[in-house]
């Protein structure tokens, strides 16, 4: 039999989505895989039944149905103050994770290099690889998650064509502010860089911080490429509706590489969101303070039980410390704690270049209940620890 490629060899499966499957096994309380486990908006879902009723169930326009793009070029212009062409600067992909992909692919050329902030969401490095470049790791140094501009001026004076920025982040929940936003902004003008940005929690935010938008700093508007979904704001995370925001010359070679690698997004999926791209100012108002709600009773629970973590400033992520178990393989502690425990989490050295081990990632998108079990399943963490001793493989 011929070679595999080479470019995949090293990949693993999704450590993230692996730790839902040990959730599944072992009927544990899921706090791994981002997703939530209340319903949509139900303005959404009632349109989502006449749909399937009237309509439409075929193709729509490869880069996405009119009224869509017309409505997201709406929405975006009001909460960023940007205008986008619907036609000639938008394209709706098949979630946020293939608008990632089709933008790797459109930009990069084999061996180039592409800067990307670590701690870092893991798609992005295998998009680096699957497009042929190189990733080039800048450190974001915890608890504050700061960065230093002198190493990524260095990255980008070696060459690197292009910056991934999660913004708020994923896994850390950091909210990049202006100024630090203004630092990579001038870096990427100086070097002629491409900012390439995943703004999939730009309304998941915790006061007093804001989200600003990477392509509304000046001259960063054709600079910066936007990839998005609405899965995070309208939890559909299983409708897989993406988009990227560019220029017209950057949305023209989107939207070839989008053609071939899945022909288009979900044709009823997209007539039911074009519901929610429409929502008042007070859905953003009421999705902030639910998820404001979440997060207080989450931390505030890991306050109580005297776990030590990072407190978000957006995103639903949190990221708690397990220094103090001795744990030195994070990988076998999360499966440890999902069977031992009954909550999941997600090993932190999966997201992080630099060697870390000592955090773990949980999500708190979830109801009440859910939350409140979890709490009450770690509360036995600790005492599980020292019954185990040394006779547990991460230590």
């Amino acid at each position: 039999m011929r070679n595999l490629s080479e470019r995949t060899a090293h990949f693993t499966d999704s450590v993230i989505r692996r730790m839902t499957r040990i959730a599944n096994e072992y009927g544990a309380v899921n706090l791994s895989q981002g997703f939530p486990d209340f319903d949509p908006p139900k303005e959404i879902t009632d349109r989502l039944s006449e749909v399937a009723k009237t309509g439409p169930h075929q193709y729509a326009i490869t880069w996405g149905a009119q009224n869509f793009r017309e409505a997201l070029a709406k929405k975006q212009e009001h909460f960023s103050g940007l205008k986008y062409d619907p036609n000639s600067e938008i394209v709706v992909t098949c979630g946020g994770t293939e608008a990632m992909m089709a933008v790797m692919m459109s930009i990069v050329n084999p061996g180039e290099k592409v800067a990307i902030f670590s701690p870092f969401y893991e798609n992005y490095g295998a998009d680096t690889i699957l497009s042929g470049a190189q990733p080039v790791y800048i450190p974001l140094v915890p608890p504050a998650f700061h960065f230093d501009a002198d190493l990524l001026e260095k990255a980008f004076r070696d060459g690197c064509k292009a910056l991934i920025l999660c913004n708020p982040s994923n896994p850390c929940g950091k909210v990049f502010t202006y100024e630090e936003l203004k630092v990579i902004a001038d870096l990427a003008i100086k070097y002629d860089v491409w900012v390439v940005t995943d703004e999939v929690y730009e309304h998941i935010l915790y006061k007093p911080h804001t989200h600003v938008y990477m392509a509304s700093l000046p001259g960063m508007r054709d600079r910066t490429i936007v990839c998005n979904s609405l899965s995070k704001t309208y939890s559909i995370t299983g409708w897989r509706l993406g988009y990227v925001l560019a220029n017209p010359e950057v949305i023209d070679r989107v939207k070839k590489v989008h053609d071939f690698l899945t022909v288009g997004a979900a044709a009823p999926l997209m007539e039911a969101a074009v519901t929610g791209l429409t929502m008042p100012d007070q859905y953003y108002i009421d999705l902030q303070n639910h998820y404001t709600h979440m997060k207080n009773l989450f931390c505030n629970g890991l306050r109580d039980l005297d776990f030590q973590f990072i407190e978000p400033q957006g995103a639903y992520y949190v990221m708690m410390d397990v220094s103090e178990y001795g744990v030195k393989d994070d990988y076998k502690f999360a499966e440890w704690m999902t069977r031992e425990v009954g909550v999941a989490t997600v090993p932190g050295s999966s997201f992080f270049r630099e060697d870390v081990h000592h955090l773990v990632r949980f999500h708190y998108a979830k109801r009440d209940e859910t939350l409140n079990q979890a709490l009450e399943n770690l509360a036995s963490l600790k005492k599980k620890v020292r019954e185990a001793g040394n006779s547990v493989d991460w230590r």
